[in-house]
Formats: C-alpha cells, sequence, structure tokens
C-alpha cells in the first residue's frame, strides 16, 4: 500500500534523481534543496520512497513545481498525479481566493502528456515565449 508524507532523505532524494537518469547532485546539494523546500510529498511502499515531489512558492503569485519523480515501476498508477494534486491544494491554502497563481515546470523529455493533462500547456504557445533554462557545471 502506498502511503504519502512529507519527509525525504538526501540519500532518497539522491537516489531517485539517479534512477531517473537526471545529474548527480552531492548530498549536501540535496540537503540544501530539501531544507529550503516551501512544500514537499513523498510516497513510500513498505518504507521504501518511491517518488517525490518539491514546490519553491513565493506565497505572491509564482510556484515553481521541482523534481516530481516517480520510479518506472510505479508509473501509471496515480501516484504523480496525487501528489501534484497535493501541491495545489497547498498553494490553494496559502493564497487568497481568486488571486492569479502562475505554475511553472521543466518536464523531463518525452512527460510532457502527464502535465497536459494537469492543465499545464506547453511553451512556447500564441500566449507565452519559450520557457528558458540555465545550468552551471
Amino acid at each position: 500500500m502506498v502511503t504519502y508524507d512529507h519527509e525525504l532523505s538526501a540519500k532518497d532524494y539522491a537516489f531517485l534523481r539517479k534512477v531517473v537518469g537526471w545529474n548527480e547532485i552531492t548530498e549536501m546539494q540535496a540537503k540544501r534543496g530539501i531544507d529550503n523546500t516551501t512544500f514537499l510529498i513523498t510516497a513510500k511502499e513498505n518504507g521504501k520512497t518511491i517518488a517525490m515531489a518539491r514546490l519553491l512558492f513565493d506565497y505572491g503569485y509564482t510556484a515553481y513545481i521541482s523534481d516530481v519523480i516517480v520510479l518506472p515501476e510505479y508509473q501509471g498508477h496515480g501516484i504523480g498525479k496525487h501528489m501534484m494534486e497535493e501541491i495545489f491544494c497547498f498553494v490553494n491554502e496559502n493564497s487568497i481566493s481568486g488571486e492569479y497563481i502562475s505554475y511553472f515546470l521543466q518536464a523531463a523529455a518525452g512527460k510532457e502528456g502527464f502535465y497536459h493533462k494537469l492543465g499545464f500547456v506547453s511553451r512556447p504557445n500564441n500566449e507565452l515565449g519559450a520557457g528558458m533554462t540555465k545550468r552551471i557545471n
């Protein structure tokens, strides 16, 4: 049975990133990232962390969703959707009803369809320019 909580070790964070082929980060980077996350949700099965998602929120209008990871063998079972819904709930609970909120994320290649089902749109489009990123090292 899958359970959800808000705890994540730096070791589990690094493991999840490695399994899905993302750049490796140091344990110290992982700890700093976790410690400075606004909202974190994890999914666990039998004590093993199988998924995670992080939110960086300014409590104004910008909500950046980061590191949505579900181990491949658990994908397609609603875990990612549940974590995203928890993020949306957190933002709604910490915003004033009717205010403008802008969510941002970078979808991993091939995962765009998951986010489209949640109402996200790809960029560029007729209203929005290209999303951009800059990585160092």
